[in-house]
């Protein structure tokens, strides 16, 4: 069955613009109703309200989800800039702590240094350093303290708490320290306290291994460690560090230094030792003239 297309076109057209002109109208109308400043009017708009408004809650939903919706992000934001800010300020805080911790820190190795108690034949320098020339094969720092200071080759340096290591290398106004980490590094040792002798070979970590135990058994992790004298290259019984067992299960000392922050180092001047030119020197006198004279009388 053919469609009289035209016949709709013809009937369609008139029939759009009818509905399209009631339409206009009846909004024109709802515009003139509400604009309109009557009392008669105005009852009227508030009964239609009465009357339309409350059976359209559900559509009036979505609406407002939505309204809170956009109230909620807006809470969200200003929480978000008040989170930023304050993670600004924690930022100032912990750069402000760090500052202060490190003043205390620098505060307390001063007082350390002016306070321990050292061998009372031991007096010491204290130096600043300048400069870390340590490198992947090679650890020692520089000092501003050298030859006018009377500094000399092989003393040992400790910062306010245990040793550091040894001078090696002196100017006239700069001195070069070897670290006990550096690989160059060995120094004889006692172990608290068992009283094992060993020797401390450095390799490039804080936390370097120990050699020559006779007896292992008597050494337990966390036993001190103090410099034995042994060799007249340290003094003895300068705090190292303790013992502690290593990932490779070997007996390692954790130096009592502070490594990460060496700002202020104590070079402990050394007694000298009298120099031996001749094999007769190798004896030591200790006996007076009257206890010679008074054998030579009983013999």
């Amino acid at each position: 069955m053919a469609v009289d297309r035209r016949g709709q076109d013809e009937y369609g057209r008139p029939v759009r613009r009818v509905l399209i002109g009631c339409l206009v109208v009846f909004l024109l109308s709802i515009f003139g109703v509400w604009r309109i400043d009557n009392p008669r009017v105005e009852r009227f708009r508030d009964q239609i309200v009465d009357s339309v408004v409350p059976n359209f809650d559900w559509a009036f939903v979505p609406l407002t989800r939505f309204t809170r919706m956009i109230e909620d992000f807006q809470s969200y934001a200003r929480i978000y800039e008040q989170n930023q800010e304050l993670r600004r300020e924690l930022q100032q805080l912990k750069s402000w702590r760090e500052a202060a911790v490190q003043l205390e820190q620098e505060n307390a190795r001063l007082l350390d240094l002016n306070k321990v108690r050292l061998n009372a034949k031991l007096t010491f320098v204290t130096g600043v350093v300048l400069i870390d020339n340590g490198s992947p094969f090679r650890r020692s720092v520089l000092l501003n303290v050298g030859a006018r200071d009377g500094i000399r080759d092989g003393w040992a340096t400790m910062d306010g708490l245990g040793l550091v290591g040894r001078i090696a290398g002196v100017g006239e106004r700069t001195s070069r320290v070897i670290l006990l980490t550096d690989t160059n590094s060995r120094v004889p040792i006692t172990i608290r306290p068992s009283g094992q002798k060993a020797l401390l070979v450095g390799d490039n970590t804080l936390a370097p291994p120990i050699d020559i135990v006779d007896n292992t058994e008597d050494v337990r992790p966390g036993d001190r460690v103090v410099t034995s004298g042994d060799g007249k290259v340290f003094p003895a019984d300068i705090l190292v560090g303790q013992i502690v067992r290593g990932s490779d299960r070997r007996l390692r000392v954790k130096l009592a230094a502070d490594y990460g922050r060496l700002e202020f180092l104590r070079v402990l001047r050394t007694p000298e030792f009298p120099e031996i030119t001749s094999t007769g020197e190798l004896i030591s006198v200790d006996e007076t003239p009257q206890e010679v004279e008074a054998e030579a009388t009983d013999g």
